[in-house]
């Protein structure tokens, strides 16, 4: 996916999620969440929404010393739906003002503007599974963007130490993990084609890039693209009925006991 192609899809997200929250009661617990109810989820996503969109007007050049943005939060909660929309409309008006593929700060491994657009279209997208799931609905998420989400959460997870601190326990002395999309003609190159290595070594990891598909991991997770998008955000376990495991359990156990995000 290009930077247009998610700028449209984190506004087809906002406006699913507004759809779902829209008539729902605010309280409603959201077991993904923990902790957290469905006028909070909203909340979160709306201010996720205003925080990125200012940081990309401004375009920043190093990271931000504080996280004061105008949110304008309703008073009452059944307004959060409308508000978020809001937010949505206003993230759209500032990608289309943008030069998205200009150099700015982000705490990932893409330094231009067009990182927080793909990371404010995932952070929507589980969020919105996060509602649908709290209402005793079935999340439905297209494979295209399911790959496309599971390279951008692996490609940036080494980075996100500062905020998911367990990260950097990842370590291991050279050990491998495949992440292997079961649907799809499996065509293309390496990630585009649903399939990913992730090296372990004593100073961190990193997907694996330029390396002969053969080669053998030393575990292996496979799933559909959106059943292992959902599980490496935590919202399924690699356990389950939906996965294939193959190789070392105990790789597996350290890796999603230490990449929450």
């Amino acid at each position: 996916m290009n930077p247009a192609q998610h700028g449209a899809a984190v506004a087809a997200e906002a406006a699913a999620f507004v759809s779902v929250v829209r008539g729902a009661d605010p309280s409603t617990a959201v077991p993904t969440c923990p902790g957290w109810t469905l006028g909070d989820l909203t909340r979160h996503v709306g201010s996720v929404h205003r925080w990125f969109t200012e940081l990309i007007r401004l375009r920043v050049q190093q990271p931000p010393t504080s996280r004061e943005v105008d949110l304008r939060l309703p008073e009452r909660p059944d307004a959060l739906p409308d508000w978020l929309a809001e937010s949505a409309a206003q993230a759209a008006g500032v990608f289309d003002a943008t030069d998205l593929d200009a150099p700015m700060w982000a705490w990932g491994v893409d330094q231009h503007a067009r990182f927080w657009v793909r990371r404010m279209l995932f952070e929507t997208l589980v969020h919105r599974v996060d509602a649908q799931l709290a209402l005793g609905l079935s999340p439905k998420i297209d494979r295209p963007l399911a790959v496309d989400g599971i390279d951008e959460f692996l490609t940036n997870l080494p980075f996100a130490a500062p905020f998911a601190p367990l990260t950097a326990q990842l370590r291991a002395p050279d050990r491998t993990i495949r992440f292997l999309c079961t649907d799809g003609n499996g065509s293309g190159d390496g990630n585009s084609a649903g399939d990913w290595l992730v090296g372990l070594r004593p100073d961190g990891f990193a997907v694996v890039s330029d390396r002969p598909e053969s080669r053998a991991a030393d575990a292996t997770v496979q799933g559909t693209a959106a059943d292992l998008l959902l599980l490496l955000y935590g919202r399924s376990d690699h356990r389950g009925d939906a996965f294939r495991l193959l190789g070392d359990p105990d790789l597996l156990a350290h890796w999603f006991t230490h990449s929450v995000f």
